[in-house]
């Protein structure tokens, strides 16, 4: 019930239903009702028993209502709320979105030893949606937004659910500047480091004992982008990870792999291309490409989406203006090296230039 205010303010009364827990609602020591609380400043919200009041600006006290009637469909999903379901709820509504928040934050992709995986945004949400309705998904965005935790989440679903006979990870075997043939051990040794990330996403998802057996009997194979090549892959969901640091060439070979029954993700973060200076980015490349091609959909996430430590999303969004600002300053540091490089010649001969002026000299 809402009661207009003097001043254009309202005051509205929401009553909980009575099998509603109020704790389940407002969190521990009330750290969900705080949080809400911080996200309305120009609104008072008061709890009495099962009876909310919130008073303040009509558009306000009308938010406050929305997100509670979302937060008890999360809590009777028997989902458990917390401040950051909350904040990120508030922020699908303020963007007025067509999908409800519950919505969002109660699909279940998979449940392993009381674990459950689901998107935690919006645009995360639209991702998995978009893996159900396309054979190839690109998913682009900065670390942490959950592509590739979540592409495999799929991929195990479907290989339970029996939608596919195998799953195939794959990444090319280049990062951070380092090269295979300087770190030490066997090639499988060298390869293994790169490919960690994707076994340890495994581990979150499957029993720990039944890896070794779906690997032995290539129900899941693991293994880096060169091995691809030649290769037909049908009935099978295939994640390339690490994608921007393919070539166009390696790209291209990798889509190309694509067999009947089958269904390819392709992640990868733009901004951190490893690549020698000078090759292009596959993923970059493949954009222009690809775009408007049916059955074919490209996911874009943001630093909104990370959901790490609140921090990483910040320190996303500070080198993205770092980048953007710093553009000017890299064409100026070009010229300069250009610059640099036309004196070296010269440089490099001034000591033998030295030597022959002392030759003639001395007359030797």
């Amino acid at each position: 019930m809402t009661e207009a205010k003097s001043g254009a303010e309202a005051v509205h009364r929401i009553v909980v239903p009575a099998e509603v827990s109020m704790v389940a609602l407002l969190g521990a020591r009330d750290e969900v009702l705080r949080a809400v609380e911080r996200a309305f400043g120009r609104a008072d919200i008061h709890v009495r028993g099962n009876e909310i009041t919130v008073t303040g600006p009509f558009g306000e006290v009308a938010l406050v209502e929305r997100l509670i009637d979302e937060l008890l469909a999360v809590v009777a999903a028997g989902q458990a709320l917390t401040p950051d379901a909350v904040e990120r709820s508030i922020g699908m509504l303020r963007q007025q979105t067509s999908e409800r928040p519950a919505d969002v934050l109660t699909l279940n992709i998979l449940s392993n030893r009381g674990r459950t995986i689901r998107p935690k945004t919006l645009n995360q949400k639209r991702y998995v949606d978009a893996i159900d309705e396309h054979t190839v998904v690109f998913g682009i965005g900065p670390a942490g937004t959950g592509k590739t935790y979540l592409a495999m989440a799929k991929a195990v679903q479907a290989l339970q659910a029996k939608q596919v006979n195998r799953i195939i990870l794959t990444r090319p075997a280049v990062e951070a500047g380092e090269r295979l043939g300087f770190l030490p051990g066997s090639l499988t040794e060298k390869i293994d480091p790169y490919l960690r990330p994707l076994y340890d996403a495994l581990h979150d998802m499957l029993d720990p004992d039944s890896i070794p057996r779906l690997m032995a009997a290539g129900t899941i194979e693991v293994a880096p982008l060169a091995y691809m090549r030649g290769r037909t892959l049908n009935d099978a969901f295939i994640i390339l990870d690490e994608a921007q640091n393919t070539s166009p060439e390696q790209m291209k070979m990798f889509l190309t792999r694509l067999g009947f029954q089958s269904k390819i993700v392709i992640t990868g973060d733009v901004t951190q291309v490893d690549l020698p200076s000078g090759t292009l980015s596959g993923l970059r490349v493949v954009q222009d490409i690809l775009e408007g091609v049916d059955d074919i959909h490209f996911a874009r996430l943001t630093s909104t989406d990370v959901v790490r430590h609140r921090l990483v999303g910040e320190i996303v969004e500070a080198y993205g203006r770092w980048d953007n600002d710093r553009q000017p300053a890299v064409g100026q540091a070009v010229g300069t090296a250009d610059q640099r490089s036309a004196r070296q010649p010269q440089d490099r001969m001034a000591p033998q230039n030295r030597m022959e002026r002392r030759s003639h000299r001395t007359g030797r």
